[in-house]
């Protein structure tokens, strides 16, 4: 916690730094047209759908509300996280970078998959469209390839595999040098964490998904540790500014290692104690150890 307290203070005492290839204004927004194109589609499409059905009586519950607003909050975390400075402030210092794909993978993406936005999406689209786009969704090969992803066991191995393979070093430096590269890295992590998030909310039992956020929680810790632990300057072009912020390189990594091995992980450890609980107290009942989420 100590960690995301010093990033916010630095992100709102220091001045914005430009970022070579992007547009930005003069308080340091990101306007990357492969990053706020999808964001703003997503939007339009949600917001549109949710008008739908609020004009259409009797179709637009109260659950569904509810479920817009996490969406909504979800949404807005990602583009807080890949659009507002702290984005540009992540390119120059790694405790920031570290905040960043934080929100994105353990804020952002469980909201998202909560709010359940693919049917108000949907109700945007034409009827033709809609009814295209539903058949479409439906089909054999596009609901195995989903059923096989969200499986939890997968989910949980392709989001470990794409988070351990990105904070190689010398992958991870060449991703804020190379534009294509860090977009990459974000679809990677976004993408695996909707996987992710799916099969624990939607597809898994209480116990399992309570399981797999417990092994999910001791992957990242580690990973934050070896971070924060090492001896060495491990991140050599992702920490070259760290001086102009008051930080040493080695104290620049260090504090974005805590921040994946503390705050982060207690994000996974909270939904792992969520989930064991709802667990129990279904089983004391008598009940199935089921998936399903009320939002009503």
């Amino acid at each position: 916690m100590p960690a995301l307290i010093l990033g916010f203070a630095l992100l709102l005492t220091q001045s914005a730094h430009a970022h070579g290839g992007a547009a930005h204004d003069a308080l340091g927004w990101t306007f990357d047209p492969w990053i706020v194109t999808p964001i703003l589609l997503m939007a339009s499409l949600h917001g549109a759908g949710m008008l739908r059905l609020r004009l259409r009586r009797g179709l637009l519950s109260r659950g569904n509300s509810r479920r817009g607003l996490v969406f909504w909050a979800g949404l807005a975390c990602l583009a807080g996280a890949l659009m507002s400075p702290l984005h540009e402030y992540g390119e120059h210092l790694f405790t920031l970078h570290m905040i960043e794909h934080e929100l994105v993978v353990a804020v952002a993406a469980p909201l998202i998959v909560l709010g359940r936005p693919i049917a108000p999406m949907l109700w945007a689209l034409p009827r033709r469209a809609r009814a295209a786009l539903a058949q479409g969704l439906r089909s054999r090969a596009l609901r195995l390839s989903w059923r096989a992803g969200t499986t939890p066991a997968v989910a949980t191995f392709l989001h470990a595999l794409a988070l351990w393979i990105w904070h190689a070093p010398p992958l991870f430096d060449a991703t804020v040098t190379h534009g294509a590269l860090h977009r990459l890295q974000h679809l990677s992590f976004f993408g695996t964490a909707i996987l992710f998030w799916w099969a624990m909310l939607w597809r898994a039992s209480r116990g399992t998904a309570a399981w797999h956020q417990f092994v999910t929680m001791l992957h990242t810790s580690v990973l934050g540790a070896l971070i924060a632990l090492a001896p060495t300057v491990l991140y050599q072009a992702q920490t070259r500014y760290a001086l102009e912020w008051g930080l040493s390189p080695l104290e620049d990594q260090q504090l974005a290692g805590i921040v994946m091995w503390v705050p982060g992980g207690l994000v996974y450890a909270g939904a792992a104690l969520w989930f064991l609980a709802t667990w129990i107290r279904t089983a004391s009942k008598g009940g199935l150890d089921g998936t399903r989420i009320g939002l009503a």
